[in-house]
């Protein structure tokens, strides 16, 4: 029993933790471009460059 009176905390402070990261990357704008890396991946850089 005194194993939950650990844990139970531990996992509030990690869930809270997992959350506040996932809302700061939400306000830093990491989420606002989805298909920009996507697409470029399939650019040519030697096409550019020449």
């Amino acid at each position: 029993m005194t194993t939950l009176a650990y844990l139970i905390p531990v996992a509030l402070f990690l869930g809270a933790l997992g959350l506040s990261g996932f809302l700061w990357a939400l306000r830093s704008g990491q989420y606002e471009d989805l298909d920009g890396a996507a697409e470029r991946i399939l650019i040519d850089r030697d096409d550019q460059q020449k």
